[in-house]
C-alpha cells in the first residue's frame, strides 16, 4: 500500500501546484488573483460521462462522489452523468456537455468504437478528452487514468491457485467480463499468465459476459456447471458482480464454498468472503483514480503537461497513450479490514447481521 499512498500524496501536492499556478493566471470573475489555494476556481469545465449502474455498484456509488469531491477540491466545475448502458445516450451527453461549454470530457467507454467517436467528435469542437478507467482503443485521448489491469488479473490467478492450492488437481471455469471492454481483456491475460502455467490445472470452460450483465452472468455459468457435470472446482469470476452470480448457483447445487474470485472489493464481494463464498477480491482506490482524473484535468485546462506513470499502446490505433496506472491490492478474508481502514466501505454497512461475527473477530468496527 505504500507506493499508492505515495501517488496520493503526489496527486495531491500536484493539485495544489495546478491551483496556485491558475489563481496567478487567472485575472476575470470574482475569484481574483487573492483566493488562495481553496476555493479558487478553474478556468475551465470538465464532463464527465460514468458508464451504466448495472454492471457494478461502483459507477454510482463510489466514482460519483469521489469524483465529485476531487473536482470540489481542485476548484473545477464539473458535470458528473451516467449513460445507464446505452451507446447512443453517451453520444448524446456527450454533445450536451460540449454544447454547454465544456473544455475536457472524461469518459468510461461502453464500447471503444462509439468512445472512438464521441473523441473525435470533441477534438473537432477543440475538447481535450481522458480515458478514465477504461482505454478507448482507436480513440484520440491525451490521457488514460486507470489501474495496472493486467495485474489486477494477475492478482486474481494468484488469488484463486492460493485459494485452491497449486499441488491440488482441479478443473477451472472462466467468467470473463464483457467482450468489448478492454480492461476484461487485459484481466483475463493476468489471470491466464498464472494459472495455465500451472499443471494441475485443467480449463474446463471459458466465457465473456456481454455487458458485464450479472444475470446472464448466472445463466452463462449454470450452463457451463452443467455441460462440466459440475465438475467444477474453482471459478475466475472478473468483478463481484460476477461472482455473486456465480455463487447464486453454487449454492442452488449445494456447492458453495469452492473457490470464486472477484474485483472492486463491494460491500457485497466482501461479505461474500466473509461468509467463505468467495476466495479473494480485488481493491482499487477509486479515490485515488478520481484524484488522478481531476490533476489531470486541471493540466489539460492550464495547458500544462499531466503527470503521468508511464504509457500504454493502443493497439488499434497505433499509438502509445501518457496514462496513470495505479496499484491494486487483493483482499482476502484475513484482510478485509483494509478496505474498511481505507474508508472504501464503512463497519456499519459491511458488518450487519450475519457477518457481525466475523467483523469482530477481525477487528473490524
Amino acid at each position: 500500500m505504500l507506493r499508492r499512498r505515495t501517488w496520493t500524496a503526489a496527486i495531491s501536492a500536484g493539485l495544489v501546484l495546478s491551483l496556485a499556478a491558475c489563481g496567478g493566471d487567472s485575472g476575470g470573475g470574482d475569484a481574483g488573483g487573492d483566493s488562495g489555494g481553496d476555493g479558487g476556481e478553474v478556468a475551465g469545465r470538465v464532463g464527465v460521462i460514468l458508464p451504466d449502474t448495472e454492471s457494478s455498484v461502483r459507477w454510482e456509488n463510489f466514482d460519483r462522489p469521489y469524483l465529485e469531491a476531487a473536482f470540489e477540491a481542485a476548484g473545477v466545475e464539473a458535470d458528473i452523468q451516467n449513460a445507464e448502458g446505452d451507446a447512443q445516450r453517451m453520444t448524446t451527453i456527450a454533445e450536451q456537455m460540449i454544447t454547454e461549454g465544456a473544455t475536457v470530457l472524461a469518459i468510461v467507454n461502453l464500447d471503444s468504437a462509439s468512445g472512438a467517436e464521441i473523441q473525435e467528435q470533441a477534438a473537432a469542437e477543440g475538447v481535450q478528452t481522458i480515458d478514465y478507467d477504461r482505454l478507448t482503443l482507436g480513440g484520440t485521448a491525451e490521457y488514460y487514468v486507470s489501474f495496472d489491469n493486467v495485474a489486477v488479473g494477475r492478482l486474481q490467478g494468484e488469488g484463486l491457485a492460493q485459494c485452491l492450492g497449486e499441488d491440488t488437481p482441479a478443473n477451472i471455469a472462466f467468467l470473463n467480463g464483457s467482450p468489448d471492454d478492454n480492461n476484461a481483456t487485459l484481466f483475463s491475460q493476468g489471470a491466464h499468465e498464472v494459472l495455465d502455467p500451472i499443471e494441475n490445472y485443467t480449463q474446463v470452460a471459458e466465457q465473456a459476459v456481454p455487458g458485464w450483465d450479472n444475470q446472464q452472468a448466472a445463466t452463462i455459468f449454470e450452463q457451463m456447471y452443467t455441460q462440466a457435470n459440475g465438475g467444477i472446482d474453482g471459478v475466475y469470476a472478473a468483478n463481484d458482480g460476477l461472482a455473486n452470480s456465480v455463487i447464486q448457483i453454487l449454492q442452488r447445487n449445494n456447492v458453495a464454498g469452492i473457490p470464486v474470485t472477484g474485483q472492486d472489493a463491494t460491500v457485497e464481494g466482501l461479505q461474500n468472503i466473509l461468509a467463505g463464498n468467495q476466495c479473494m477480491t480485488v481493491y482499487k482506490s477509486v479515490r485515488d483514480e478520481a484524484n488522478a482524473l481531476a490533476e489531470l484535468a486541471v493540466a489539460l485546462i492550464n495547458g500544462e503537461e499531466g503527470q503521468t506513470t508511464g504509457e500504454v499502446e493502443d493497439s488499434e490505433g497505433g499509438r502509445s497513450v501518457p496514462s496513470v496506472l495505479l496499484e491494486p491490492q487483493a483482499i482476502f478474508r484475513d484482510n478485509v479490514k483494509d478496505v474498511v481502514d481505507d474508508e472504501f466501505v464503512s463497519a456499519e454497512d459491511l458488518c450487519t447481521g450475519e457477518f457481525a461475527a466475523a467483523c469482530e473477530e477481525l477487528g473490524i468496527s
